[in-house]
């Protein structure tokens, strides 16, 4: 589709109020995805350049279940608020080629803190029917202050009065992560699966597998 028919795809999304999904118990069967794309490329990224995505598969914090990787090219050049079209087919490949359908997924991305509301990890949940949140390392366009300094402490990020991400403190001492609730996820599911699946490292287990695997599969 054209630039223009998608924004307003990302709109409808935005519109949409699904029902929304609450964790089955304290271990929900979670995927984390993960794209990389080539180095050495010219700019931030362009259309056509290689790319390798992987989803890794588990349950709690160590229960790794399967890893799925692809290859493939970039659909779109680099473009904030657009990544779903640069990044979305290869993220889309690597979820479905895992072995076992996940309860809910986490995607390096955002999802209401988005310039029309829908971002990647919202996207990529509508179209896989998946419940679905973001990890970031700081907001798209959000504001807010930062969290206490102990574990689990959050703080909220706002976007034109209303609340659309929260700031996540998961390991003491070290830089919070932004956690974006995506389809089907509201503010507190997203925080509890992010507790919930976070290990040692600052990133949830499932996204960091899955970054590893994506990364070790372009050095190879």
């Amino acid at each position: 589709m054209t630039e223009a028919e998608f924004k307003t795809l990302q709109l409808e999304l935005a519109a949409q109020t699904p029902a929304p999904w609450r964790p089955g118990g304290d271990r929900p069967l979670v995927a984390g995805c993960f794209v990389c794309f080539e180095r050495g490329g010219r700019g931030p990224g362009r259309q056509g350049e290689r790319g390798w995505a992987a989803a890794a598969l588990m349950r709690g914090k160590r229960g790794l279940q399967a890893t799925a990787v692809v290859r493939g090219e970039a659909r779109w050049h680099y473009e904030p608020g657009l990544l779903a079209l640069r990044e979305g087919p290869l993220l889309e490949a690597a979820v479905r080629a895992l072995p076992e359908q996940p309860e809910v997924l986490i995607a390096g991305a955002s999802g209401r803190d988005h310039p029309r509301g829908a971002g990647l990890a919202l996207h990529l949940g509508a179209l896989l029917d998946l419940p679905s949140l973001g990890i970031t390392d700081r907001p798209l366009l959000a504001e807010g202050p930062q969290p206490g300094p102990g574990r689990g402490s959050t703080s909220p990020l706002l976007l034109e009065g209303r609340e659309v991400a929260r700031r996540l403190r998961t390991r003491a001492g070290a830089r919070p992560v932004v956690v974006h609730p995506g389809w089907r996820t509201d503010l507190d599911t997203a925080v509890t699966v992010t507790v919930r699946s976070t290990r040692r490292a600052r990133t949830p287990e499932p996204l960091r597998r899955a970054r590893k695997a994506a990364r070790d599969a372009r050095a190879r």
